[in-house]
């Protein structure tokens, strides 16, 4: 068994003598197998947007930011908006709705008193002795 363990050992000590392999700047030391395919660039686009062809990075911030901020504002003023048309439809119910509630009140209470006035009318003729 010391054997081989001894002749891997010459060849060992033979490659580490010589010079180191050489390897290519890349990932982890590994090139493309494809060294004849073209390299990729940028597409050329015939049209560009004006906020793109702007020389000024901050330009286009500072254009971003101003919308940005039209945008909230403009959110903020509907909503508010919205809110004031809820509250005002909110009052117009409770209103309605008070007004249905007297209008019951009153409606029950002519009811009871008229209820009230034919109970009495039979009664007065009950007891009334018209004939005698």
């Amino acid at each position: 068994m010391s054997g081989p363990s001894s002749s891997s050992s010459p060849s060992i000590a033979a490659s580490t003598a010589q010079s180191p392999v050489q390897l290519a700047t890349s990932s982890n030391g590994r090139v493309s197998g494809k060294p004849w395919k073209a390299q990729k660039s940028a597409t050329r686009r015939s049209h560009l947007s004006p906020s793109v062809k702007t020389k000024r990075w901050e330009d286009r911030m500072q254009k971003k930011a101003k919308d940005a901020s039209i945008k909230k504002l403009e959110a903020e003023l509907k909503e508010e908006k919205a809110a004031e048309i809820r509250r005002r439809r909110e009052i117009t119910q409770e209103r309605k709705r008070a007004a249905e509630e007297r209008q019951r009140l009153e409606e029950d209470k002519a009811k009871m008193g008229a209820k009230k006035a034919a109970r009495l009318r039979k009664k007065a003729g009950r007891t009334k002795k018209i004939n005698h």
